[in-house]
């Protein structure tokens, strides 16, 4: 049997509860096609480091990143509801640099498999 530390259990909480907030609740323009890709929460449950990227971008727009962290205490206030913890721990956000990382090797292999494709089709 498997046991998860608690910390472990409210980070995936929390990574629902703020997918569902900024799809449904959050309504500034700076903050478009934003996916919450993880979440990492202290062992005293004091501080989550929330991990995104903007779908269909290579980097980040600043102005997303401002709209996210001008939304944080509209976010933490609305996980207060939800979620019955004695305290809501603060927000971080961060950018999720290994999907750019995962796209970037994905766009290398499609290079080579099509360069070995061509030469297949030149040596008979």
């Amino acid at each position: 049997m498997t046991t998860f530390k608690r910390a472990d259990r409210v980070a995936d909480l929390i990574k629902i509860e703020i997918s569902d907030i900024l799809l449904k609740q959050i309504r500034d323009p700076r903050i478009g096609l934003v996916t919450i890709t993880g979440v990492k929460v202290t062992d005293d449950l004091r501080l989550a480091k929330v991990f995104f990227v903007e779908m269909g971008k290579e980097t980040i727009d600043p102005e997303t990143m401002t709209g996210l962290e001008k939304a944080t205490g509209f976010l933490k206030r609305e996980m207060g509801k939800r979620l019955q913890l004695r305290f809501v721990p603060d927000l971080i956000f961060k950018i999720d640099h290994s999907f750019a990382y995962g796209s970037r090797i994905d766009r290398l292999l499609s290079q080579i498999h099509e360069e070995v494709e061509e030469d297949d089709k030149k040596d008979p």
